[in-house]
Parts: C-alpha cells; sequence; structure tokens
C-alpha cells in the first residue's frame, strides 16, 4: 500500500511537471458535481514530496470553489476562491502567507 501511495505520487508530480494545470484527483462525483483534490507534489531524484494541496468543488456548468495551501516556502501560503458558471463566467481568488505575501486576482472567462 505505501509503495503504491509513492509511486502515484511520482506519477503525479512527472504529470504535474509537464502540464501546465495542476492535476485533479477526484474525490467524490455525482451529477451535482465533483469534491477534487489536487496535490502539490514536487518530485526529487528518487522520491516524491507533498508540500500542499487543494481542495475543491466544481458543478457540471462550471461553478466552483477552492481552499488551499501551499507549505512549499519559508512560510505557508493560504489560498481560496470561486467561479461561477454559464458562458460568461467571473472568478476572483485571494492568497496569503499571514504576514508579507498577500495577493488578489479576478477573471472573466467567455465561452463561444
Amino acid at each position: 500500500m505505501k509503495r503504491s501511495i509513492v509511486t502515484a505520487l511520482a506519477a503525479i508530480a512527472v504529470v504535474a511537471h509537464v502540464r501546465a494545470e495542476p492535476i485533479r484527483l477526484p474525490v467524490d462525483s455525482d451529477d451535482k458535481g465533483t469534491v477534487y483534490v489536487a496535490p502539490n507534489v514536487q518530485s526529487t531524484e528518487k522520491s516524491a514530496e507533498t508540500k500542499g494541496a487543494t481542495i475543491g468543488v466544481q458543478k457540471p456548468d462550471g461553478a466552483g470553489a477552492y481552499g488551499g495551501v501551499d507549505t512549499s516556502g519559508e512560510r505557508p501560503t493560504y489560498s481560496l476562491g470561486g467561479s461561477t458558471g454559464g458562458k460568461t463566467s467571473f472568478s476572483a481568488g485571494a492568497t496569503s502567507d499571514g504576514k508579507n505575501n498577500a495577493g488578489v486576482k479576478a477573471g472573466v472567462t467567455i465561452k463561444y
């Protein structure tokens, strides 16, 4: 069991390094939406380490919310955000380490 978890984390690290978007592993899914976890995996020469994760929910129309922590830096960085669904989607998010590092982001996605 322990070996399969390490192998899975290593595979996630390799694929996540190639992809621009983080990998979302579904935890639960039904017709109302999907609950997922997106681990922040950093690979080394012989292993992979998890440096935090994001947990979120996404509805079929694209609406969703997330919250997470990244422990790869000197201080842990916390984040949360959400987005509306539909053809015109609005999104917003915030990050902070509780001291010096803080940020806000917002966006609009138009599907055509």
